[in-house]
């Protein structure tokens, strides 16, 4: 780690959430098919976990597959599937050695068999490791979690002896106890690479008052520095939830 690594002192993500995008540009630009790109991606994930990890970074969550990519070539989807139920299997002793929680943010009920199966098998044997949480956003999508959590309060009302009341009790971080990341911490930090600068349905809900960062660099050619970078920016900026800096500093 370089001289500019964060010290004790330094404001650390809890959770950091990132769009790992530019697989299919990076690829495009080096001759290889968008699977190729998606494969080195991978690669990459796997040192940002470990580069995380070392930082002291409790949760890491990576954009995997949307709700939207579905209607991307049919050919790239099964790629993708295919490529999971391949590698997570393979990298299962690995999250083992270096403690990572494998967790899902997502409805993994369209997914094949044979991703779905790897998927659990992760979670499974992973389930007590302590070291860091890596959240993998399968078939995830903001708007989705939103609607499934109006789905989940509808029917927590139901329960309820007196509806109207506890309708006008309801509150965000009720609200949020109803949402697939109800026992998650809330994203400080959601890095996007490849150059966009947009949230892509993303943690919407937590977007709310995540710091963002934007990145040139595809992500099949993130480093350890370019992680280094956003955690640096992130440690620059004051963070107010609405107050003012002054009520911030009392």
């Amino acid at each position: 780690m370089s001289s500019s690594a964060l010290g004790a002192d330094s404001a650390l993500p809890a959770h950091v959430g990132i769009i790992m995008d530019g697989n299919g540009r990076w690829a495009r630009a080096r001759g290889k098919n968008r699977l190729g790109g998606h494969k080195q991606g991978a690669e990459v994930a796997r040192n940002v976990v470990r580069w995380a990890k070392e930082l002291g970074i409790r949760q890491i969550s990576l954009y995997a597959f949307s709700t939207e990519n579905w209607e991307r070539p049919k050919l790239e989807v099964r790629g993708l599937m295919s490529l999971l139920a391949i590698l997570l299997p393979k990298t299962l002793p690995e999250m083992m050695q270096n403690e990572v929680r494998f967790r899902i943010l997502g409805d993994l009920s369209p997914l094949p068999d044979s991703a779905r199966k790897a998927v659990d098998l992760a979670c499974k044997n992973t389930e007590n490791n302590t070291g860091i949480d890596l959240i993998l956003c399968l078939n995830y999508g903001g708007q989705q979690e939103i609607v499934a959590a109006v789905r989940q309060t509808l029917q927590w009302l139901q329960s309820q002896p007196d509806q109207q009341q506890s309708l006008s009790d309801l509150n965000p971080e009720q609200f949020r106890k109803l949402m697939w990341r109800h026992d998650m911490a809330p994203v400080d930090l959601l890095i996007r690479t490849g150059g966009e600068m947009r949230i892509s349905n993303f943690h919407l809900w937590d977007a709310a008052y995540a710091e963002l960062y934007f990145s040139d660099v595809f992500w099949p050619d993130f480093s350890q520095q370019d992680l280094q970078l956003a955690l640096d920016e992130y440690a620059r900026r004051e963070r107010r939830y609405g107050l003012t800096s002054e009520q911030v500093e009392a």
